[in-house]
C-alpha cells in the first residue's frame, strides 16, 4: 500500500536536518543529482563500512581496488555497453515529457492521459572528452558501472597477489547514467555510488557460489535492522536478463512511495562474458590457470551489485518513526549505523560549571564515539533534536554531577534514563553499542 505522506516526511525530515540535499538547489536544482549533507556523509560511510567488513574484511579472499571513472573507450564496445546497455524511451506528444518504457503499466501519458509514442532505444551513458579536441576521436564516457574495471585488473590482481580460485575483487566508486525519468528522491538517479563484488569461482562451481552470495546478502540486510518482511528475494525471468546474465537474483525492499518491492540489489551470474570479451578485443591473456589441472581457462563470475542511494533511502523509511504520544520524530537507526552516537547536553546553558562539565566529558567521549555537544533550547527540544537524527543516547550534566560526578544517561528508543558514573560511561556504551 503506497504511504505517500510518510514519504514526503521522510524527505522533508532528509532535508531539514541535512541527510540529503537537492544539488545546485541555489539554482532551482538539477533533476537526477543529490548532495549528502554532514548526517548523510556519516550515514552513507557507516552503511559502506557495514558492507566492507562483511564482504571484505570479515573474509580471506576478497580483495578492494579503486579503477578510473573514465576508462578507454574499447572497454565499453568490448563490454557490449555501447550496443547492448539501452533503455527504450516513450514521449509525451503533448506534454513532451519523456519515460522509460520499462516504468509504465500503459503507453499513456500519466498526466496528459494520452497515448506515448512509440518505445526508441536510448544509450544512458554520459559523453564526455578527453584531451582538447571535441570529436568522436576523443569521445569517451562516464562510467555507468564499477564492474567494468575490476574485469581489466583481473590480470594485475593475479600478477601481484596470486589469488587462488575462489577469491572475489571488490569495488567501492561513483557511477553515472543519464536516466531518462530520474525521480523518487533517491531511488532512480544519475549519479549515485555504486558497491559492486566481482567474485570469481570455477565453472563446476558456479551454482554453488550463487546460492551462496544470494543468501549471505539477503542476511546482511538484516543484519543491519532492516525486517525481513520488508525484504523480497525476486528471480529475474529470463527473458529480463542483462546481455551478460545466466541468472539474477534481486533483493526488493518494500518502499512507501510505490507501496510494492522494488529493487535494492541485484546477485548475477555473469558466467566468464566479461573476461571473454576483454581477452578478445585487447588481445591479452585473461584466463586462469589452475596448477592443479595445469590448463588455463576462464572463471564464472558471481556479482553481488548495489547503489548505496537505494540501500540509504531503504534505511531512512525502514527507521522512520512518529511517537504521536510523545508528539516527537525518531529514526530508530540501530547504533553501528547510526550517523552520531551520542549527545552531551549541560542542563542549564547559562550555568558555566555545568557548561565546563558537559565539555569535559564531551572531549573525553568524542575521542571513542561520534559525539555532539548541544547547549541550546530547553533539554525537551534538545532531545527530540536527537531523536530526529537517530542518535540512540543522550547524557545530561546537571547539579547532582557536580557533587558526585554522575550523569543521566537517556534511551532515544525508550526514553528511559539511567544514572551512571562519568568514569563508567565509555565502558556502558561499548556494551551497549556491541
Amino acid at each position: 500500500m503506497r504511504d505517500e505522506e510518510k514519504f514526503q516526511k521522510i524527505i522533508s525530515l532528509a532535508k531539514r536536518k541535512g541527510f540529503v540535499w537537492p544539488s545546485s538547489e541555489i539554482y532551482g536544482g538539477f533533476s537526477g543529482f543529490y548532495d549528502f549533507g554532514p548526517l548523510g556523509t556519516l550515514l552513507k560511510e557507516n552503511l559502506k563500512n557495514e558492507w566492507k567488513k562483511s564482504v571484505i574484511f570479515q573474509r580471506e579472499d576478497v580483495l578492494l581496488i579503486d579503477s578510473s571513472i573514465i576508462l578507454n573507450p574499447k572497454v565499453w564496445q568490448a563490454s557490449g555497453h555501447i550496443k547492448e546497455f539501452i533503455d527504450l524511451m516513450s514521449e509525451c506528444p503533448k506534454c513532451k515529457r519523456r519515460f522509460k518504457a520499462d516504468d509504465l503499466e500503459k503507453d499513456i501519458c500519466p498526466e496528459c492521459k494520452v497515448k506515448l509514442s512509440v518505445p526508441r532505444k536510448f544509450n544512458p551513458m554520459f559523453k564526455t572528452f578527453v584531451g582538447t579536441l571535441e570529436d568522436v576521436s576523443t569521445q569517451a564516457f562516464l562510467r555507468p558501472e564499477t564492474a567494468q574495471g575490476i574485469f581489466i585488473n583481473f590480470k594485475n590482481v593475479l600478477d601481484c597477489f596470486s589469488k587462488k580460485l575462489p577469491f572475489g575483487i571488490a569495488q567501492i566508486g561513483k557511477a553515472f547514467r543519464n536516466e531518462i525519468s530520474p525521480g523518487n528522491f533517491l531511488f532512480r538517479v544519475r549519479e549515485f555510488e555504486q558497491i559492486e563484488l566481482e567474485y570469481f569461482v570455477n565453472p563446476k562451481e558456479a551454482k554453488k557460489h550463487h546460492n551462496f552470495w544470494i543468501k549471505e546478502r539477503f542476511k546482511w540486510y538484516q543484519n543491519l535492522g532492516i525486517s525481513k518482511k520488508n525484504l523480497k528475494l525476486y528471480q529475474v525471468p529470463k527473458s529480463d536478463l542483462a546481455h551478460y546474465s545466466k541468472g539474477t537474483t534481486e533483493i526488493h525492499y518494500l518502499f512507501p512511495f510505490s507501496g510494492k518491492f522494488e529493487e535494492v540489489e541485484g546477485i548475477a551470474n555473469r558466467g566468464d562474458y566479461d573476461l571473454k570479451v576483454h581477452h578478445k578485443h585487447s588481445k591479452v591473456d585473461l584466463r586462469y590457470f589452475d596448477e592443479i589441472s595445469r590448463k588455463k581457462f576462464f572463471p564464472y563470475v558471481i556479482e553481488p551489485s548495489l547503489g548505496i542511494e537505494r540501500v540509504f533511502l531503504a534505511v531512512l523509511c525502514e527507521f522512520f518513526s512518529e511517537d504521536k504520544e510523545r508528539n516527537r520524530i525518531v529514526l530508530k537507526f540501530p547504533a553501528k549505523i547510526a550517523p552520531v552516537k551520542v549527545a552531551v547536553f549541560p542542563l542549564l546553558s547559562n550555568k558555566p560549571k555545568l557548561v565546563k562539565l558537559a565539555r569535559k566529558i564531551y572531549q573525553e567521549l568524542k575521542k571513542e564515539f561520534i559525539c555532539v555537544f548541544d547547549d541550546s533550547g530547553n533539554i525537551g527540544k534538545r532531545y527530540y533534536r536527537q531523536d530526529e537524527i537517530g542518535t540512540p543516547f543522550c547524557i545530561t550534566i546537571d547539579f547532582q554531577s557536580l557533587e558526585d560526578d554522575t550523569v543521566t544517561l537517556r534511551d532515544r528508543d525508550t526514553t528511559s534514563q539511567i544514572r551512571c558514573h562519568r568514569n563508567e560511561l565509555i565502558k556502558i556504551l561499548k556494551d551497549k553499542f556491541s
